[in-house]
Parts: structure tokens; C-alpha cells; sequence
């Protein structure tokens, strides 16, 4: 999948003391975010950055102890919809780098969202 993209960003998921020894795997391209997942079974599944609607970051203090966080991430993508990048190093470096990327990409495809005062749903034009 993301073999012939050129990647901006790669890293993987990390257990709660920061090492790499999980089977989750996150890259970034230009216009991509991909979440690889498994061992026996791979899934690989990845969200057009302009569909992202938000993105936040927590981190918890045995997280901040080891350098690592988590960003969630919020999309109108309907096979991931709302889901984490969790455990990762540099987090506010690479939620920064994502979310230039994600409004890089929203002024390109010229996509703009509606929150409805009635809720948190939000339409892509």
C-alpha cells in the first residue's frame, strides 16, 4: 500500500513503555494517513487527509515519562471513521506536521465543513 508512496512520516505503535513491539504501524504521505494492523491477519486501511476533521492529542503521565502520546483523530472516512494513533514518539511534532498537511489538503480539493448547531455532525462539500 504504502510501499510506492513517497512517506513524510512513519512510525509504530508502542507499548506503555514506549517500545516498538506492537504489529501497528502508522505512515504519512502528502495526502495519506496509514494504519496498518496484525500479524496473522493484516488490515490495512488509510484516510484522504481532507477528510479529517479533527485531531487532538493526550497524554497520560507514564506516557509523558517515556515520550510518547497519543493523537486521535476525527474523519468523515466511512471505513475508519473516528480513530487513535496511539503510543506515539514526537506526538505534538507529528500532530503539528498533520494537521499542515490535512489543511494543505482541504484548500487543495477546496473542501470546506458545516457544523450544524444541533450537533457535532459535520458535511463535507
Amino acid at each position: 500500500m504504502e510501499n510506492s508512496v513517497e512517506l513524510v512520516w512513519k512510525d509504530r505503535k508502542r507499548n506503555a513503555l514506549g517500545l516498538p513491539w506492537t504489529f501497528t504501524t502508522y505512515s504519512l504521505s502528502e495526502d495519506r494517513l496509514f494504519v496498518k494492523s496484525g500479524l496473522l491477519k493484516t488490515v490495512e486501511n488509510e484516510v484522504r487527509l481532507y477528510r479529517v476533521l479533527d485531531l487532538s492529542l493526550s497524554r497520560t503521565l507514564f506516557q509523558k515519562i517515556f515520550g510518547i502520546g497519543t493523537i486521535q483523530v476525527s474523519s468523515a472516512d466511512k471505513t475508519l471513521g473516528d480513530f487513535e494513533l496511539k503510543n506515539i514518539k514526537r506526538p505534538e511534532e507529528i500532530k503539528e506536521k498533520l494537521s499542515a498537511l490535512v489543511e494543505e489538503n482541504r484548500e487543495k480539493k477546496r473542501v470546506t465543513s458545516r457544523e450544524y448547531m444541533d450537533g457535532d455532525e459535520e458535511e463535507l462539500d
